[in-house]
């Protein structure tokens, strides 16, 4: 006998042994009636041969049938996106036009597709307003050219999650050839350096290489903006995230931090200032991240990290105004400040940044006499999360239209989002790189206030008032709520009392809602609306011209720009933005600002998967999603990475 079965035979006795003589009496019964009971039936081994087979086809069915429900889902709601349902054509390649040059540089040709002569539309970046015109945008419609440094599209607001491993890097971005493949688009990954408005050309430059220039029909603008330095020296040793190079980097900058503090041979007063996070801005961007600081630190690091290290550890965040997260309503902000308290993050409100160095900080604060105070703070990781300021080809852009371009932050655009100075209203500007300038009512206040009484009387009744009011929102959209609010609070305007306005308080209640007319606040779903507007402003223009509705040149007559421009701003409506929230995630904690004190906070699990669920409905592709989740649940059953790379 070998080895090998007297080994076997061994380890069957002992597991026979360990079964109770009841059991394996009954077992050996049991075994030996069935046998008796089919051994007389003819055929009894073939049938016993052909039911083994019955489970594996059971769950070969089910395997059929499980994946031909998931591509049918898939097809139906992704069917543009899975790659093995892609039936479409590829783009055409992109060429130069032979021979010809303009101010030294070749020109780009776009292919007519399908020999179809159709308006050039190109998109300048890839952020959110650019992928949601791409998205809405109807095929056939425009020639479309995407160029942008970065051939993908980031979903900013999970950039926090990403710096300390919640989400990873890939789930967070979408390509954008995946994207303008529905409607057949062409891309270019370069910059645009320079633009002539009146030969319509986009100058692009490939990270120093040669240039070229794209001519356009249309041109969106859609660059974003970069961080405000304010005048503050030293910004070159903080971090910024704007991008998902920014989120690596900060990411590989905590992890290093925390692996060098652990050194023997690190001085303690070297551990406290590697250990020490500054944070400033008190937006939603910096109150994010020091969140996922704090749950890094709480749910992760402390079972890695040595006990003495974890307490070293400061979040610090500085904020000039009075409270953080102060574009939300004041009980976010108090809500904000109270959960960070908890979590031991220091808020220092009122405080300026005055300068930056390798190892530390220098900002001021305001004493009761009104002189000012530096205090030092030794750190060892500076973010940089404040306001946005113009790019350099903004900058450039807005330096072509002096008379009309005097905002300092960003592209001044009109209420149909075209940029002001631009004569036919061939270019627009959407997202962070632009400003929608809103009317100022009280420089129509003679014209409103007789267009607002109807009868002899020299003031304006309530009844004429809400008449009023219908016909001044058809004329301001952006207006609209704010107008209504006049008539829910008629009476603390009319502060005589006698259930009527007159020009004087007619005169306050038009310098209200002027001063409610601020600027859009700069978050991804300004963008996205105006994105998605724009889309369908271009598809309705695109149809108008089909049906010969709007002036189009021809032999008899040539309309001027002025004239193409009063046309298209006549048939399409003006952009309306509709505020949807505003989401800020405070460490296992959310809050939300739906407007007009309406206001939802919690600090639990649900808040945090509620906030969570928001997000994930908000992405760009069903691939995305996918990955969202598996990111989610590895986070929830194996922890974050902790490794630096």
């Amino acid at each position: 006998m070998t080895p090998a079965v007297s080994r076997a035979m061994l380890l069957r006795g002992r597991a026979h042994s360990k079964i109770p003589a009841a059991i394996t009496f009954q077992t050996k019964q049991i075994s030996t009636s069935s046998t008796n009971k089919f051994s007389d039936i003819p055929g009894a081994s073939e049938v016993s041969r052909k039911g083994s087979y019955s489970p594996f086809l059971r769950r070969l069915a089910c395997w059929i049938v499980g994946i031909g429900a998931f591509a049918s889902v898939g097809y139906i709601f992704g069917g543009n996106e899975i790659e093995a349902f892609d039936n479409q054509e590829p783009p055409q390649e992109l060429r130069l036009l032979e021979g010809q040059t303009y101010k030294g540089y070749p020109i780009i040709d776009t292919p007519n597709t399908e020999g179809k002569r159709r308006e050039r539309l190109i998109v300048l970046g890839s952020g959110w307003g650019a992928v949601s015109i791409l998205k809405t945008l109807r095929p056939d419609t425009y020639d479309v050219t995407v160029v942008s440094p970065d051939n993908y599209f980031i979903f900013t607001p999970l950039l926090p999650s990403v710096t300390v491993g919640t989400v990873e890097f890939r789930s967070v971005l979408e390509a954008i050839r995946r994207i303008i493949k529905r409607i057949q688009g062409s891309y270019i990954q370069a910059a645009a350096v320079d633009i002539d408005f009146e030969k319509k050309y986009v100058l692009v430059e490939r990270a120093g290489e040669a240039c070229a220039w794209l001519p356009y029909d249309r041109l969106v603008v859609g660059v974003g903006a970069q961080s405000s330095s304010y005048g503050v020296k030293g910004l070159e040793f903080c971090h910024r995230l704007k991008t998902i190079n920014d989120a690596r980097g900060m990411r590989q900058h905590i992890m290093g931090n925390f692996e060098k503090a652990v050194l023997p041979t690190t001085p303690v007063e070297e551990k406290q200032r590697l250990l020490t996070f500054v944070i400033c801005g008190g937006g939603p961007t910096g109150c994010e991240f020091a969140a996922e600081l704090h749950d890094f630190l709480s749910e992760d690091l402390k079972h890695y990290f040595p006990r003495s290290i974890q307490e070293m550890v400061r979040v610090i965040i500085v904020q000039s105004q009075d409270h953080i997260l102060n574009m939300m309503d004041s009980v976010i902000s108090e809500f904000a400040e109270n959960e960070f308290s908890r979590h031991n993050i220091t808020v220092l409100t009122n405080s300026r940044v005055k300068h930056v160095t390798e190892n530390s900080l220098v900002y001021t604060t305001k004493r009761a006499d009104g002189t000012l105070e530096d205090h030092e703070i030794m750190q060892g990781f500076v973010l940089w999360s404040t306001g946005n300021g113009l790019t350099p080809f903004t900058q450039l852009l807005c330096d072509r239209l002096p008379q009309w371009q005097n905002n300092k932050h960003a592209i001044t655009v009109d209420d149909h989002l075209r940029v002001k100075g631009v004569a036919d209203g061939s270019a627009y500007a959407l997202g962070d790189c632009a400003t929608v300038e809103f009317p100022h009512l009280l420089s129509h206040i003679n014209e409103l206030f007789n267009s607002a009484h109807h009868s002899s009387r020299t003031e304006i009744t309530r009844k004429e008032f809400r008449t009023f009011i219908k016909d001044a929102a058809v004329k301001f959209p952006s207006a609209t709520g704010h107008l209504q609010s006049l008539d829910r609070n008629f009476e603390l305007f009319d502060t005589d009392g006698n259930g009527s306005i007159s020009l004087s308080e007619f005169k306050g209640m038009l310098e209200f809602v002027d001063s409610k007319l601020t600027a859009l606040p700069a978050l991804a779903q300004v963008a996205s609306q105006e994105g998605v507007y724009l889309a369908h402003a271009l598809d309705m223009l695109a149809y108008r011209y089909r049906r010969g509705e709007l002036p189009i040149v021809s032999i008899t007559s040539v309309p001027t720009p002025e004239e193409r421009s009063a046309a298209e701003y006549a048939v399409v409506p003006p952009f309306l933005y509709h505020h949807r929230g505003t989401l800020a995630y405070l460490g296992r904690a959310a809050a939300a600002d739906f407007g007009e004190g309406r206001a939802y906070r919690s600090s639990n699990l649900v808040a945090k998967y509620l906030w969570r669920s928001v997000y994930w409905s908000q992405q760009v592709s069903l691939r995305t999603r996918i990955l969202l989740m598996m990111d989610w649940f590895k986070e929830l059953v194996f922890g974050r990475d902790l490794s630096k790379f």
